[in-house]
């Protein structure tokens, strides 16, 4: 039997914008070091993401020891300090939850405005903000930073594949943007993972994924297609939304590296239940 293993880690510093495919990389409190750290928002403090502006797939993201570096086409690199201080607070609101991030820069500001035709702020998440985990599904100790509402996402490779199977397409894994991807698992066999083990990090997998329409924007071109919320609706549908991959929550701090033993500690019944 195939082992269970931790086959790609990626990060996403800045909400929304391109990934990071790492080797290794620290747990903290919010979950992978940097993950979502950043975030864009409108003149109202909403925040943005491909949902309204696929063109924000374009830029990508790069970590050097001490500087985040922004990349974009037609764009010169846009490089910015590894650990932000000071900045004007800015209430900034991702779905239904209010933050006190920070901004980061003017030269920032006109870097992505100019970029994605849109006047929009970078801010971020100072290390002395908490942001919590909804109670109905996490621990009062647990946080994350500027993603949707959980530190992780994790997807099996084999969900993927035979989800490519049915639409008889080859999309990729970044079409999905995990943190976490599992390999030798049957496929949606983390649809009924509740407790798991990756190294010496634990993980709690309270709700499934609901997806929005970011997973049918080509991330190499920023086109919006019909796959594969299409099949999706056909295949993974409940209770009017459609799901792919599970959220978690983990249990303490680390390092995660990919080769990670992935150890199945609980189960439960199917979520979504399809």
């Amino acid at each position: 039997m195939a082992s269970v293993l931790l086959s790609e880690i990626t990060v996403y510093p800045v909400k929304s914008l391109a990934g990071i495919s790492v080797s290794s990389w620290p747990v903290t409190e919010t979950g992978l070091q940097y993950d979502r750290k950043w975030l864009l928002i409108d003149q109202d403090g909403q925040f943005l993401s491909q949902r309204r502006l696929p063109s924000m797939a374009l830029i990508h993201t790069a970590i050097t020891a001490d500087e985040l570096v922004l990349s974009a086409p037609g764009m010169g690199h846009l490089i910015l300090p590894l650990n932000p201080v000071g900045g004007e607070t800015i209430s900034s609101t991702i779905w239904h939850d209010q933050c006190d991030a920070r901004s980061v820069s003017t030269a920032a500001d006109r870097w992505l405005s100019a970029f994605l035709g849109q006047d929009c702020r970078l801010v971020y998440l100072p290390d002395d903000a908490i942001r919590r985990v909804d109670p109905d599904y996490g621990n009062s100790s647990d946080q994350v930073a500027f993603a949707d509402g959980f530190p992780f996402l994790i997807i099996s490779e084999n969900s993927l594949a035979s989800l490519n199977q049915v639409m008889q397409l080859e999309l990729p894994m970044s079409r999905f943007r995990p943190n976490l991807v599992i390999s030798g698992c049957a496929d949606y066999a983390e649809d009924s993972w509740r407790e798991i083990s990756i190294g010496t990090i634990g993980f709690r997998l309270p709700k499934p994924c609901s997806r929005c329409s970011v997973p049918t924007i080509d991330p190499l071109t920023a086109k919006p297609g019909k796959e594969p919320l299409t099949t999706l609706n056909h295949i993974r549908k409940w209770q009017n939304k459609v799901y792919f991959g599970q959220n978690a929550l983990h249990n303490q701090c680390g390092v995660l590296t990919v080769g990670d033993a992935v150890t199945v500690n609980s189960t439960g019944e199917k979520q979504p239940p399809i």
